[in-house]
C-alpha cells in the first residue's frame, strides 16, 4: 500500500475511533517510501533509487586512504497527504538528523536550512502545506565546508538523512517542538538526596492564546502511580514559558547500572479541562561529584567510571543505524561490563540516549568540535560564522538531551591544536555557554597535548593516551598519570581515550610492536597493550573516566593501515561487529561478573614454536588446563583474572587445548585447536 495512502488512513482511524481532536499531539513516523538521488545532475528523466530512512549515500563505498569520498549533495523526496482531519491542527517536521547540511522543501518552497549533521530540528509547516498530496523536497550536503563542525577528524561525515524523520501535529497551542529541536520540556534537579527531592519543570509553549489554558506537570514512578503534580493556570499571554516545582520525599534514586531507576514526567496542556497537548520525558533522580584526588561519586558512593568511545558507524550502514543495531551495541556495552562510555565524536542517536538511561549507563556526550588529531589541517579557525555554529550545536546537544539522566559530562572538544587560531578564549565562551544552558552537569574536554595546555578552561580534563602504540612505553601511562595528578592536583583528570590497532586475522607468537602506520596490526599486541594499562588505570581512583578507544572498529577515509584501507581498527570488536577481539574477553573478565572462561590467543592457530603460553581470562577462582585430552595442572587467577601456563610444549601437528573450571557445581569450559608446524 502507497504510503500516503497508509497515513490518510491511519488519520480517518484515528480522528473517528478516538476522538483525534481531544487527545493533543500525535508523532507519526515518515520514514517510508523516500525517492532519492544526487542533486546538480543534468540528464533527463533521472532515475530515482526508492529508499527507507534512516540512509546514507556513502556508507558501502570502497575507501582508498584518501579524504575524498564522496562528499557531496544529494535530494530525498517524499508525498505528504494531508488530509480534512488536519485541518485547523499544526504540523511540524522533525528531522533527528540530517549530514551535515539539510534545507527542506514543502511544494517547492524553502521552509528552512540547519546546519550540523549530528542533532536534531524542527521546522514548522502548516503554512506550508494545502490538502492533499504535498510534495517534500530535503537537499542534503555532506560537502567540505568552513562554516559548520565537523571541519576534520578522524571519522567519516557520512551523507543523507542519517536518522529518522517525524511528522508531528498539534493543536493551535501547544507544547513548542520549536526550541533548538528539544521536547520543550526541561527538568533542572534543584536539590536532591537519599531523602528529598527539589524538580523543576520549565515548560516551552507555543500560544495562539492562553484563554481557559492550564498545565499539569505529574511525576509518575514506575508502578504508574502519581508521585508529585502541580497545576496552574496560564494568566499571561504573552508567555513563552512557565516554571513549576514540585518535590518528592525519599526519591528513588538513579543508580547506575546496579538501580536505572526512572520516573516519568507528563506535562500536559488544557483548555477548558479538555486535553490538548502532552510530552512526556523520562526522569533519573541521582546528585553526583567529581574528587581530584578520589575519582567520580555517585550518590555519594564512589563509582569507577570506565568504558570505551563510541562512534555510531557500522560496516555497510555508515551512521544510518536501525534501532536493532542501536540494541546491538549496547548488549556488547552490557557484556563487556562498561559502567560509562563516551559517545565520540558527536551526538548520537536519540534512541541510544534512552537505551543508556534505562541500562544505568554513564555518559561523556559532545560535539564534534575536533581537531585533525595527527593529520593535516585544523579544527577551529577564528571565524564567527563557525563560531556561531559551534555555539548553536552544544545549545542543541544540551537542550535536546536535557533531560536524559544517563548524561553527566558536556565534552567541548576533542584534539585541538595550539599552532593555529588560539581556540582558549572560545572554549572559556563555550564552558560559560554550557553553565548558562546546564548548570547541573560538568564540563569536560580531550587534549593529546602537554599537561598545562587548557587547562583551567573545564571543569574537568580528559587526555588521550597511546603509550605503547603511538610511541613510548606501556608503563608511561601510570607515569604520566602520577606526573599529571602532581602537577595539577586540584583539576580531575581522566583518560579519555587509549587503545592500539587490532586484526583478529593478524598473529604474532613472540611479543613485538607493530608499526601503526604499517598493515600489519597483530591482535597480541592490542591485547598486551590492555592488560598493561588497565593493570595501571585500575589502581588510581583519581582517575575519574577510562575509556577505551574504541568500541569497534570505524570507517575512516584517511586512514591506509591495518588489513583495510579506510578502517581504524582501535576498536575490541570489529567493524560488521562479527567478532569480538581478545581484548575484548579481557575487560569483560575484568568489568563483567557473569562467569567468563575464555582461552585468548585462540586465532593464532598455526604454531611454528615448540613450546607456547597458554592464557585464559576468567573471573573464576581457579581454572584446569587439559591439554590433548590429559590433565596439566590447575592455577588460580591473578588480580586481572588472568592465569598463564608459560612454555607448555605442544606435540607436532593438531593440539587440543581445554580450560574447566567449577561455578556453583557447574562446569564452565572452553576449548581450540593449535596446528604446530
Amino acid at each position: 500500500m502507497p504510503y500516503k495512502k497508509i497515513i490518510t488512513l491511519f488519520f480517518l482511524m484515528f480522528s473517528v475511533g478516538s476522538g483525534y481532536a481531544g487527545n493533543g499531539r500525535e508523532t507519526l513516523p515518515f520514514n517510508k517510501n523516500w525517492q532519492f538521488y544526487f542533486a546538480y545532475n543534468f540528464e533527463q528523466n533521472i532515475t530515482k533509487q526508492k529508499i527507507d530512512l534512516p540512509h546514507t549515500w556513502n556508507a558501502a563505498e570502497t575507501l582508498k586512504g584518501v579524504a575524498a569520498y564522496n562528499r557531496t549533495s544529494a535530494i530525498y523526496e517524499n508525498t505528504l497527504n494531508v488530509t480534512e482531519e488536519m485541518k485547523g491542527k499544526r504540523l511540524f517536521l522533525y528531522f533527528e538528523g540530517v549530514n551535515s547540511v539539510a534545507a527542506v522543501l514543502l511544494n517547492n518552497k524553502f521552509v528552512n536550512e540547519h546546519k550540523g549533521g549530528y542533532t536534531g530540528f524542527c521546522f514548522e509547516i502548516t503554512n506550508f502545506v494545502k490538502q492533499g498530496a504535498n510534495t517534500v523536497i530535503v537537499q542534503a550536503s555532506n560537502a567540505y565546508r568552513l562554516d559548520v563542525i565537523p571541519l576534520h577528524g578522524d571519522f567519516n561525515v557520512y551523507g543523507g538523512i542519517h536518522r529518522p524523520v517525524s511528522l508531528i501535529i498539534t493543536g493551535q497551542n501547544c507544547i513548542s517542538p520549536l526550541d533548538h529541536g528539544s521536547s520543550g520540556i526541561y527538568i533542572s534537579q534543584q536539590q536532591v538526596s537519599a531523602k528529598s527531592a527539589k524538580i523543576k519543570v520549565l515548560t516551552k509553549l507555543s500560544l495562539v492564546n492562553n484563554t481557559g489554558l492550564s498545565i499539569r506537570t505529574e511525576i509518575y514512578d514506575k508502578k504508574k502511580n502519581v508521585v508529585a503534580s502541580a497545576i496552574a493556570n496560564l494568566m499571561d499571554s504573552h508567555s513563552a514559558q512557565y516554571s513549576q516545582e514540585l518535590n518528592l520525599n525519599n526519591p528513588h534514586l538513579w543508580d547506575g547500572k546496579s538501580d536505572a531507576y526512572l520516573y516519568t514526567v507528563a506535562v500536559s496542556l488544557w483548555k477548558n479541562e479538555q486535553l490538548i497537548d502532552k510530552v512526556i520525558q523520562p526522569l533519573g533522580l541521582r546528585f553526583f561529584h567529581v574528587d581530584p584526588d578520589k575519582g567520580f561519586f555517585l550518590n555519594g558512593k564512589y563509582l569507577d567510571l570506565y568504558g570505551a568511545g563510541r562512534h555510531e558507524d557500522l560496516a555497510s550502514k555508515g551512521s544510518a543505524l536501525s534501532n536493532a543495531d542501536q540494541d546491538n551495541d549496547m548488549e556488547l556495552i552490557k557484556e563487556l561490563g562498561a559502567t560509562a562510555m563516551r559517545l565520540t565524536h558527536y551526538p548520537q542517536n536519540k534512541y541510544f540516549y534512552d537505551l543508556c538511561d534505562r541500562n544505568g549507563i554513564i555518559l561523556w556526550s559532545e560535539i564534534p568540535f575536533v581537531g585533525p588529531g595527527g593529520y593535516t589541517g585544523t579544527g577551529y579557525m577564528k571565524n564567527k560564522v563557525l563560531e556561531d555554529n559551534i555555539k548553536t550545536m552544544l545549545r542543541e546537544l544540551i537542550r535536546q538531551n536535557y533531560n536524559h539522566p544517563s548524561i553527566f559530562f558536556w565534552g567541548i572538544f576533542n584534539e585541538l591544536k595550539l599552532d593555529y587560531d588560539d581556540p582558549e578564549p572560545f572554549i572559556r565562551e563555550l564552558d560559560a555557554l554550557v553553565k548558562q544552558e546546564d548548570p547541573g552537569r560538568l564540563t569536560t574536554l580531550a587534549s593529546n597535548l602537554k599537561q598545562k595546555e587548557f587547562n583551567g578552561l573545564t571543569d574537568l580534563m580528559g587526555w588521550n593516551k597511546y603509550y605503547g602504540w603511538y610511541g613510548g612505553n606501556f608503563d608511561d601511562i601510570a607515569k604520566w598519570a602520577d606526573e599529571t595528578h602532581q602537577i595539577m592536583p586540584l583539576v580531575p583528570i581522566s583518560v579519555s581515550e587509549y587503545g592500539a590497532g587490532a586484526s583478529p586475522f593478524k598473529h604474532i607468537e613472540e611479543l613485538t610492536k607493530p608499526n601503526p602506520s604499517g598493515h600489519f596490526h597483530p591482535e597480541e599486541w592490542q591485547t598486551a597493550f590492555h592488560e598493561k594499562h588497565w593493570a595501571a588505570l585500575k589502581q588510581r581512583p583519581f582517575v575519574w573516566g577510562k575509556f577505551i578507544w574504541v568500541l569497534t572498529d570505524f570507517g575512516s577515509s584517511i586512514r591506509t593501515e591495518g588489513d583495510h584501507n579506510g578502517i581504524n581498527d582501535k576498536g575490541l570488536v570489529t567493524y560488521d561487529r562479527k567478532i569480538k577481539k581478545d581484548a575484548f574477553y579481557f575487560y569483560k573478565a575484568n568489568w563483567n561478573p557473569e562467569p567468563i572462561l575464555y582461552i585468548a590467543e585462540r586465532r593464532n592457530n598455526i604454531r611454528r614454536k615448540k613450546t607456547a603460553n597458554i592464557k585464559v581470562f576468567s573471573n573464576m577462582q581457579t581454572v584446569e588446563l587439559w591439554l590433548n585430552g590429559k590433565f596439566y595442572s590447575s592455577k588460580n587467577t591473578n588480580n586481572l583474572k588472568t592465569v598463564l601456563w608459560e612454555n607448555v610444549e605442544l606435540q607436532p601437528g593438531k593440539n587440543t587445548i581445554l580450560v574447566k573450571s567449577i561455578q556453583g557445581g557447574k562446569v564452565l569450559q572452553d576449548t581450540c585447536s593449535w596446528r604446530r608446524m
